[in-house]
């Protein structure tokens, strides 16, 4: 009844597959830079794929694909920045096929193309340290 009581009836509602989805997630970061299949990923947790859709979605606030692309394009960022990476070569190494699909999700997430983004981020780095 009080105000942790929706929270409650969410966990009790999502029963025992909260650590199933914990599972999809742990595999999701692991393998982030293969193919997606959720079908195989479902039946391994011995769920339908519209259940695990919907599971996944309620735990992360994200679908399995929207998930996987969040990972892949940190890293990619991660990997430009950190090893100073082209966007194309970041983007092969993290599981994109089409460097020019890569850089369109890029910049939707980060609000600027690959390159330009990593050259702000440094530009801010370098004020940040002096």
């Amino acid at each position: 009844m009080r105000e942790q009581g929706a929270r409650l009836r969410q966990i009790a509602v999502l029963g025992g597959y909260t650590h199933h989805i914990a599972r999809a997630v742990d595999r999701l970061r692991k393998d982030f830079n293969q193919p997606l299949r959720i079908e195989n990923i479902a039946r391994e947790l011995g769920m339908s794929v519209s259940g695990f859709h919907h599971h996944f979605k309620s735990v992360t606030a994200m679908s399995p694909l929207q998930f996987q692309k969040q990972l892949r394009l940190q890293e990619a960022r991660r990997l430009m920045l950190g090893q100073n990476l082209d966007a194309t070569t970041a983007a092969y190494q993290v599981g994109y096929d089409d460097p020019s699909h890569f850089n369109r999700e890029y910049k939707r997430q980060f609000g600027a193309p690959p390159m330009r983004d990593v050259e702000r981020l440094r530009e801010v780095a370098k004020i940040g340290s002096t």
